[in-house]
């Protein structure tokens, strides 16, 4: 029972390994578009800004006005929305629920969106930065 236990327990080494590896695969983007998160630790909030793209026939993001291709930093572009809270779960919710259309049209991003939310969560109570990933 004791050798079933410890093969089951995760280090911190192995979780990094398979984290990297699943990191090196294709990921389609989102046609409903990008987010950036922040932490707005003077405000205690969690602030999401969501912006629209399209993409081209080689599968990246460009800008729908310009159809140039979105640098992954920088750039001065006005988010097309603006969600702010005090969690993940506040901020999940406001992404997902609700009337109207959602701005997440893909599982995988909706899942990446819980992850980064909650990694920013934490960051945001114990006064940690916070990058996105």
């Amino acid at each position: 029972m004791v050798e079933s236990i410890i093969k089951l327990t995760a280090t911190s080494d192995v979780i990094s390994a398979v984290d990297d590896q699943l990191s090196q695969r294709f990921i389609a983007l989102d046609p409903s578009g990008y987010f950036l998160i922040r932490v707005d630790a003077s405000a205690g909030e969690l602030v999401v800004e969501h912006f629209f793209n399209d993409i081209d026939e080689r599968g990246r993001a460009i800008d729908p006005a310009t159809g140039e291709v979105l640098a992954c930093r920088g750039g001065a572009r006005t988010p097309a929305t603006v969600y702010r809270g005090q969690t993940a779960k506040q901020l999940g919710i406001q992404l997902t629920e609700g009337k109207g259309e959602h701005p997440l049209s893909r599982l995988d991003h909706a899942l990446y969106m819980g992850r980064e939310l909650q990694r920013a969560e934490e960051c945001l109570v114990s006064g940690r930065s916070y990058v996105q990933d």
